[in-house]
């Protein structure tokens, strides 16, 4: 079975590149990066790939002569929404023989959104990473229609064994994940960076790191309006924090514990048998994003944070969340099957139809545009940023 995995930012491209590692053996597997406006930087590519041949960065019309030259059995399309929804319906359309479409979502999903399945309508396998999600996504399919098979599959980079997470030695660093999205306030997020301070002079003992998503100069998956190294730099970095990027991973082996509003590092840490914490001083919803967490035993506040509250997970509530036994993962069978059963009824695409033809257009636009624009900024900032919100 050949596979072609297509991922447009950083968080996509991890995701792929895992997924990628848990196909059967036999599979013949390659993974590029489509280039977009929010394309990762070479170190963010490094980082997300791991042991694996650094991907190229292609033009969509580039990806569309790699499947027509290769003839992959399935496309994994490890996209946001919109660039899932205009590689499927147009720029990799008339592929003669059609291939697999499968799409996912790389990280928490719950509750689960109409507008992320409406994007991937076109696809023939969507991919998710709990029963929760599963239940919530076929419930929307059921409803609204479209779509294919929803597969249910391990998140890829969790290192877990039977019968639930697996203890590492304690470390001598407490790892702050951040979140692009959340909080969307300054000040909520100054007063983060502030008790982390007051945690490492509490516990000089303690290396405590900021863990970045990206650089202040590097693309997300979603806009980060307030970097957290920007506003430290700007608050008169008031104790002694340390900003790093790259692996998570590598950051997690040396934690003696971990802290996040919202992030599926959250799920890495409980894996690896960090203590950890999911702050709730700014609400529990899905706006969010850390409605998941409730019977974790996780959640808790800034001031819990600053005193090195730290906990590990119910164990009732992981059985039910990401980490369900091996047996249950159905995604590569029901991929094999999909294959296997070709010719077959594509998948029908709900976004489908002249009411969509024109945002379909803009999406396309967005997807083709050169990499001198890139660099030189010459698209509006204001137009951009609207097609960055609309990113799912």
């Amino acid at each position: 079975m050949r596979v072609l995995a297509v991922a447009d930012s950083d968080s996509y491209l991890k995701w792929a590149a895992c997924l990628l590692g848990d196909l059967p053996s036999g599979c013949v597997t390659e993974l590029v990066v489509v280039r977009t406006p929010i394309a990762p930087s070479p170190e963010q590519i490094a980082a997300a790939v791991g042991g694996r041949e650094v991907p190229p960065v292609l033009s969509a019309r580039s990806v569309r002569r790699l499947a027509e030259r290769t003839q992959p059995d399935v496309i994994l399309l490890a996209c946001t929404g919109p660039v899932v929804d205009v590689l499927v319906a147009d720029v990799l359309n008339e592929l003669r023989p059609r291939p697999v479409f499968v799409s996912g979502l790389p990280g928490i999903s719950v509750p689960a959104t109409e507008k992320a399945w409406l994007f991937r309508s076109g696809c023939d396998l969507f991919v998710v990473h709990s029963e929760r999600e599963v239940a919530e996504f076929s419930e929307i399919a059921a409803r609204l229609g479209g779509g294919g098979a929803v597969g249910l599959a391990r998140l890829p980079f969790l290192r877990t064994r039977s019968g639930g997470p697996a203890a590492v030695p304690g470390g001598n660093r407490v790892v702050f994940a951040t979140q692009a999205k959340v909080p969307r306030v300054r000040e909520q997020r100054e007063q983060i960076l502030l008790s982390l301070a007051e945690l490492a002079e509490r516990r000089p003992e303690l290396d405590v790191v900021v863990k970045l998503r990206a650089l202040e100069d590097e693309r997300q998956t979603h806009n980060e309006r307030f970097h957290y190294q920007r506003l430290w730099r700007e608050m008169g970095e008031p104790g002694r924090l340390t900003f790093a990027a790259g692996s998570m991973q590598e950051q997690l082996e040396l934690s003696a514990g971990f802290v996040t509003v919202s992030s599926t590092a959250a799920l890495e840490a409980i894996a690896m048998g960090v203590p950890s914490l999911v702050l709730n001083d700014f609400g529990v919803s899905a706006e969010m994003i850390n409605l998941v967490f409730e019977g974790s035993d996780l959640l808790g506040s800034l001031e819990e944070l600053a005193e090195g509250g730290f906990r590990l997970a119910s164990p009732a509530w992981c059985a039910a969340n990401y980490f369900q036994p091996a047996e249950r993962n159905d995604w590569s069978g029901l991929l094999t099957g999909l294959v296997i059963a070709r010719p077959r009824t594509p998948a029908k695409s709900l976004l489908d139809g002249p009411e969509h033809a024109a945002a379909r257009r803009r999406a396309r636009l967005r997807v083709e545009v050169p990499p001198k624009m890139l660099r030189a900024g010459y698209r509006a900032k204001r137009r951009m940023r609207r097609y960055l919100k609309s990113l799912t």
